[in-house]
């Protein structure tokens, strides 16, 4: 990895450390975004944003009257609908700052974490999809423990779920907190108490459907805000990629050409954001990385509890394809803005220094790049709008990780652990909204303590952990009849383990978070995934296969069943009537 490249990357790293496909290492502290002036557009259409949203929770509050209905939505959601809330999931703020800083930056280059994240989703498809619909109920524990034994395979479930939850709301308040005090103008903490609120209301009061209409409303607000940029940068160019990219070459050149470089550097320094660069040069890293973002996505617990909400394994079949549509759509207009703002943004005197090619504003401004493109093109209430939706977004993403951790203490551990499957459904959810709260204040309070530090490893963590953990337990359980408890427990915690202990004495954590002197690490790589996801995976298998007991012969008889039931439907639970 080429770690001197920060120079140019690290102006896109705070917000693409959010990104769903994150990057799976860490850098030197990134510092604090300055506070912008008050942007009275932006807060205006947030403030009508928030109030459509809590309209509709408080309609969904209304129809959140079972455990079912408050986890899955009553399975009522259709596969169309629920593709766009998956969409919505992914498209947050952060992948629509992020990845335009990143490809604003670096040009081309940003385009490998689109690439290696869609690659996921046809594990999800074909793989896992319908299986997960016909065996799962609530959360993704349900699959694992369905022929296994319930308590030792919940808790496993349960601790990693949320400990990829715990990692991944953090980043998202810091986030929050940063972006808003770029856009907005106002103090990290009270974007961080706001977003933190906010989350517990939709959460507490509108469950799964509140979650999910909001994630679908924010989704097509995202994707006609950036229709409209995408058209309008290529508006410029007489729609032509060929004269855009051109014109990004030209600019970049003759930045170069400013800060003295020969007319021959220039020009090699302006054609190298039209191809690939070195941020991944270490193929044991590139492999690493690219495993912790297909097979974490087909992991992480609040992607995979939106199989539950639909009524049907076809219907959920059809979810993913949908989801696959609007993220490759989005991912491709992003690619527009993110030059957009290399020939928009950077030839405007107003906006930035033509001659440097920075973004005026400080530190963290380049993550203002997707938003600047939007006042170019838009003007002020334009970028009133793009402000706006760009907060708002995360919302919708903390409120979906929130309930699926809520889930996990709620339904695995109070419901089936504790209370041997004999707790009701009022009391389950009376557990999940007390999760949900005490999540909600764990978040604000860690995400004003993690200020700034610097949080791209907590993501690739996260990542890390829902491969390593969650999707060797999980898959083997649907997949291998001699996958036994045993096998599935003691597999699931390694994983866990060997993800967080490798990051923890890897050079990004080790030496550049920690302090340690250069060269002490002791995991010489900046993603774990490799490895923590192969001991994953052997861990399941030695100790399924060592294991004799009366409850792993019990459990591969089960596996036929299971088998016939993940593939048909027979006797999966069907979908309310909403």
């Amino acid at each position: 990895m080429r770690m001197s490249s920060f120079s140019s990357s690290s102006r896109a790293l705070l917000a693409l450390s959010l990104l769903l496909p994150a990057l799976a290492w860490a850098g030197p502290d990134l510092g604090v975004a300055q506070k912008q002036p008050l942007n009275w557009h932006a807060i205006g259409m947030f403030f009508v944003f928030v109030l459509m949203t809590l309209g509709i929770t408080y309609w969904a509050a209304g129809r959140s009257k079972s455990a079912s209905d408050f986890y899955t939505a009553g399975g009522g959601i259709t596969g169309k609908q629920n593709g766009l809330a998956i969409a919505g999931d992914f498209m947050s703020a952060a992948t629509l700052l992020g990845l335009t800083a990143m490809i604003y930056g670096d040009g081309v280059d940003g385009y490998i974490y689109m690439v290696a994240f869609f690659v996921g989703w046809p594990i999800i498809l074909f793989l896992m999809a319908e299986r997960l619909r016909n065996l799962g109920k609530f959360t993704f524990a349900d699959i694992t423990a369905y022929r296994l034994r319930q308590g030792p395979v919940r808790t496993m479930a349960a601790v990693s779920s949320l400990t990829v939850v715990c990692f991944y709301l953090v980043a998202q308040m810091v986030g929050a907190g940063q972006l808003i005090k770029l856009l907005f103008g106002l103090e990290y903490w009270m974007a961080v108490v706001i977003v933190g609120a906010l989350m517990m209301v939709y959460v507490l009061f509108g469950g799964m459907t509140a979650t999910t209409w909001v994630q679908i409303i924010k989704a097509c607000l995202l994707l006609a805000g950036v229709t409209f940029m995408g058209f309008m940068v290529m508006a410029q160019y007489g729609f032509s990629p060929e004269a855009l990219f051109a014109k990004g070459v030209e600019v970049r050149s003759q930045i170069a050409a400013n800060a003295g470089k020969t007319p021959e550097e220039a020009a090699k320094a302006g054609l190298s954001i039209m191809g690939p660069g070195g941020f991944i040069k270490d193929p044991i890293s590139a492999i690493s990385f690219g495993m912790a973002l297909m097979f974490g996505t087909a992991g992480l617990p609040h992607i995979l509890m939106r199989f539950f909400t639909v009524p049907n394994a076809k219907e959920a079949r059809k979810s993913v394809g949908w989801a696959t549509v609007w993220i490759g759509y989005f991912y491709i207009l992003i690619f527009i803005i993110g030059f957009g703002a290399i020939t928009l943004v950077l030839t405007n005197p107003e906006m930035s220094d033509t001659v440097k090619g920075v973004i005026k504003g400080g530190a963290g401004t380049a993550n203002m790049a997707a938003v600047l493109v939007a006042k170019s093109v838009g003007g002020d209430i334009f970028y009133g709008f793009i402000s706006a939706v760009a907060f708002a977004t995360i919302l919708a993403v903390v409120a979906g990780l929130t309930l699926s951790g809520a889930s996990a203490v709620s339904h695995d551990l109070y419901s089936t652990v504790i209370k041997k499957g004999k707790a009701d459904s009022a009391a389950e959810l009376k557990v999940s909204r007390m999760t949900t709260l005490a999540l909600g204040v764990v978040a604000v309070i860690l995400g004003i303590a993690f200020e700034k530090q610097n949080i791209a490893f907590m993501v690739g963590l996260a990542f890390s952990i829902a491969a390593s953990a969650n999707f060797p337990a999980l898959i083997l359980s649907i997949l291998w009849k001699g996958c036994t408890t045993r096998g599935a427990v003691f597999g699931g915690f390694l994983g866990l383990i060997s993800s967080v202990g490798l990051t923890v004495v890897s050079p990004s954590v080790w030496e550049a978070t920690l302090g340690n002197p250069a060269g002490s690490a002791l995991f010489p790589y900046s993603s774990p995934a490799l490895f923590s996801m192969t001991i994953g995976f052997v861990g399941v298998w030695l100790f399924s296969i060592t294991d004799s007991s009366a409850r792993a012969a019990k459990d591969r008889a089960a596996f036929p069943a299971q088998q016939v039931r993940s593939e048909t439907g027979l006797g999966a639970s069907g979908a309310s009537g909403h």
